[in-house]
């Protein structure tokens, strides 16, 4: 019984209800003590002081004349008090034994209780379904006010007021905390690891914790990845084995080419074989995914780059770095170096040269590319990312279009951007951006 209580507390249904029920008794328990709180520091207070200011009004009309007590009353409705004088037989009819008056005692004893009652010389009763305090001048007259400033608090407000002042901010803190616990920060998390996870380990990525609700949605997403894992792996073993299996045949069909007597034929045969064997040889490489497996490390950014320009300068290709002499970061070195290798390759294939430039920004690495050849029209710019694809109507010359998606999965596989821009007047600008 325990474990399946357990069970149910674990999930956001269980969760919700038992926010609903603490805060149902937090409700009842906090609200009392504020209208008790509102009851003794606001009511009370205020009552006491009209009724010493009521009493005060009665011993002046005490002992005044009939004129002096007009003019005192006078002075006291320009002050704002809403006073008159009545016999005492009048307000006695209120003291009586009626059904009215019964109820009305009633409400007074349960609006002002005990401990607050006002200063002896004062109390309060109802007229007219008015709330009033009446002060005794004489044995045939009373002075009575019923018209209490703004500060008085109703007793409406004192007696269901703090209950829904504390039950609308209960609850909405309960649920607040309640959204980021159990459900706005494993959500966070999740997304998180979505984001920055490669699909290609086969390790859970997505934290299992949390209510039952979410720990099933990681468990999920962990089982998903790890079959879309294993089927890239069978797909990218069955590729390679095709690759491999192919080489041996072409290099026997290339040795009878070779054989054959001198001629056109011979010339164009050797030239497809050898087309074959690249896209074979690229293929493979593209379906290495090496960068995957290789380990981010701090490494000298700007020493990578020069290393890769240089290669370039010394086979005699106009191939120029531009950028800070140091600059460490956390990457890959080997797959970046792959990446601008094959930037630089595309450049010089379609430009004759390149202009590898590097920025450091607080937060990433940003690494520019451009050439001058016929760059890439605007709307192939998502495309040539793509394997095997390639632009017939720019830079069609040349390769099997795995350059750029071999550049864009690494720079993916480091959480960065890849980005083609059009170089003014003509050329292509590629701007990679990598996080530190």
């Amino acid at each position: 019984m325990f474990r399946r209580l357990r069970r149910v507390t674990m999930t956001i249904r269980g969760q919700i209800t038992i926010i609903i029920l603490v805060a149902l008794v937090t409700i009842v328990t906090m609200g009392d003590a504020v209208e008790r709180w509102a009851r003794k520091d606001l009511a009370a207070p205020d009552l006491e002081n009209i009724a010493e200011k009521l009493n005060a009004i009665a011993e002046l009309l005490g002992p005044a004349s009939p004129e002096e007590r007009q003019i005192i009353l006078t002075n006291a409705r320009r002050a704002k008090w809403d006073i008159e004088l009545a016999p005492a037989a009048t307000v006695s009819r209120f003291a009586g034994a009626s059904s009215r008056q019964s109820f009305l005692d009633i409400a007074a004893a349960r609006l002002f209780p005990p401990d607050n009652e006002p200063p002896i010389g004062g109390w309060q009763t109802f007229l007219d379904d008015r709330r009033v305090i009446a002060a005794r001048v004489d044995d045939a007259t009373i002075v009575i006010t019923s018209g209490f400033p703004d500060s008085m608090l109703s007793s409406a407000f004192l007696g269901r007021g703090p209950y829904y002042f504390v039950a609308f901010f209960v609850l909405i803190g309960f649920f607040f905390i309640f959204a980021i616990r159990a459900i706005t920060e494993p959500i966070r998390r999740i997304a998180h690891a979505a984001g920055v996870s490669d699909i290609t380990t086969g390790s859970p990525v997505f934290p299992e914790q949390g209510t039952i609700e979410i720990v099933a949605l990681a468990r999920a997403l962990n089982g998903m990845r790890r079959r879309i894992g294993l089927m890239i792996e069978a797909r990218t073993r069955m590729l390679r084995g095709i690759g491999h299996d192919l080489r041996t045949p072409l290099t026997r069909l290339k040795l009878r080419v070779e054989r054959m007597e001198e001629s056109a034929r011979k010339d164009a045969l050797l030239s497809d074989i050898d087309r074959i064997e690249s896209l074979l040889v690229e293929s493979l490489n593209y379906l290495r995914n090496d960068y995957a497996t290789e380990m981010i490390e701090l490494v000298d950014v700007a020493s990578i780059l020069q290393t890769v320009c240089s290669e370039f300068a010394d086979i005699g290709h106009a191939v120029r770095y531009t950028g800070p002499n140091r600059l460490l970061a956390r990457c890959r070195p080997l797959s970046i170096t792959r990446a601008v290798s094959n930037l630089c390759d595309n450049a010089v294939k379609f430009s004759g040269k390149a202009e590898v430039t590097m920025v450091e920004r607080p937060e990433a690495v940003m690494i520019v590319v451009e050439d001058d050849g016929p760059g890439i029209p605007r709307e192939l710019r998502e495309r040539v990312l793509e394997p095997f694809f390639k632009s017939d109507q720019s830079r069609a010359e040349g390769g099997f279009g795995l350059g750029l998606s071999i550049v864009a999965d690494i720079i993916h596989s480091h959480q960065g951007t890849l980005e083609l821009r059009q170089r003014t007047p003509r050329g292509l600008s590629v701007v990679l951006t990598i996080p530190r």
